[in-house]
């Protein structure tokens, strides 16, 4: 077999990474972007973009994560990690698709579940599924009590602020040119995106199954969630919580996700969230709802800056901690202190009825914007 010229092989190279990301690249593809990178030239690296969107036809809504990947292929723009004791390891960000960076493993475990460790444990769980009185009665009150957002299409309305042209002219055909009224409409109204982060290490063993039952619970009955878990790696697991049985969903999502009980990276599982384009769309005008501890290991800055950036894409963002079940609970952690600003609640996360609550009670606030100020100044 001839071996590829040597400018042809970066381009090559290419392709073989867009399919690490799960893009569908054929070898006539390959061959077809690489002739036609030679006749366009090239004259610049926005020439062999253009190609790789004509020949490899990356679907309309991963387009911003194919020019982030070229970027990152053709640029070196990644995000370095910080300097320090655990420099060279990678949080791993794997969809449910399959695809998945691979770190180094841990030899330590985390057996006890009371303390935060940053090493990486490649563990299995199995779950049960029993009813749950509060998770019934979130399934009822959801439709009407999930937080809204105004969308851009229009519907009938006797009181809307805009003349609706359509229906007005139909009337005027119907009274032989006659309007005897203006038809009015108003912009509909749709329930806004829910972004769920579990915390699987090995600090909130005891809550793990919990959460994972309530995230089914949200996913049924609101219109779109995107669910995520997060220890040493970050696996999105919403595609399990889409099954309509509890039971199954459970056990898909066990089998996907590695790291249970393992250790806490919760900085660099949010930075590994936010580098993905298309994951990081998915909290943008959306209810972030963070079901953690807060312990993270080491020094916090990595943390806070995820925070910061992620509070800036979502509409409202709730850290719920287990800690705060406390009535006398107050943020001792460095990490939860420096984070507070940030966020719009620190709440109860012990238990499924308090973050229901949460949930449910989120719409009182769509018209605060959220902590405005304190982003801003951020």
């Amino acid at each position: 077999m001839t071996p590829l010229p040597r400018a042809a092989r970066p381009l090559a190279g290419f392709c073989a990474f867009l399919r690490n990301f799960g893009f569908a690249v054929s070898a006539d593809q390959i061959a077809t972007f690489l002739a036609a990178t030679t006749l366009l030239g090239p004259r610049s690296m926005d020439d062999i973009r253009r190609a790789g969107h004509a020949v490899l036809a990356p679907p309309p809504e991963r387009i911003d994560e194919f020019d982030a990947l070229f970027r990152a292929w053709f640029h070196g723009e990644v995000e370095a990690m910080p300097a320090g004791d655990d420099a060279g390891e990678e949080t791993v960000a794997k969809d449910d698709r399959g695809d998945r960076f691979q770190p180094p493993e841990a030899s330590e475990l985390n057996e006890s579940g009371e303390a935060s460790t940053r090493d990486e444990v490649l563990a299995s769980r199995s779950f049960e599924a029993p009813d749950d009185l509060h998770l019934r009665r979130f399934r009822r009150e959801a439709p009407r009590a999930l937080p809204r957002r105004r969308s851009f299409r229009r519907q009938a309305s006797t009181s809307g602020r805009w003349i609706d042209m359509r229906r007005t002219m139909r009337a005027a055909v119907r009274n032989e040119g006659d309007v005897a009224a203006f038809a009015r409409a108003r912009h509909k109204r749709r329930q806004r995106n829910i972004l769920i982060l579990i915390d699987v290490s090995g600090s909130m063993k005891t809550h793990t199954e919990d959460y994972l039952r309530l995230a089914h619970a949200v996913t049924r009955a609101a219109d779109r969630v995107e669910t995520f878990t997060f220890g040493t790696r970050l696996t999105r697991i919403s595609r399990a919580m889409r099954l309509k049985d509890r039971e199954r969903a459970l056990f898909e999502a066990s089998r996907v996700v590695e790291d249970w009980d393992g250790g806490t990276r919760i900085g660099e599982a949010l930075n590994a969230f936010l580098a993905i384009p298309r994951f990081a769309g998915y909290a943008r005008g959306s209810l972030v709802i963070v079901l953690s501890d807060g312990l993270e290991r080491g020094g916090h800055d990595e943390m806070v800056d995820a925070v910061r950036r992620l509070a800036r894409r979502a509409w409202k963002m709730a850290w719920l901690t287990p800690l705060a079940a406390d009535p006398r609970f107050r943020p001792e952690t460095a990490g939860l202190k420096a984070i507070l600003p940030l966020i719009d609640e620190l709440g109860d996360g012990g238990s499924v009825a308090a973050i229901c609550d949460v949930i449910l009670s989120a719409s009182r606030d769509e018209g605060s914007g959220g902590n405005a100020r304190e982003r801003a100044a951020g």
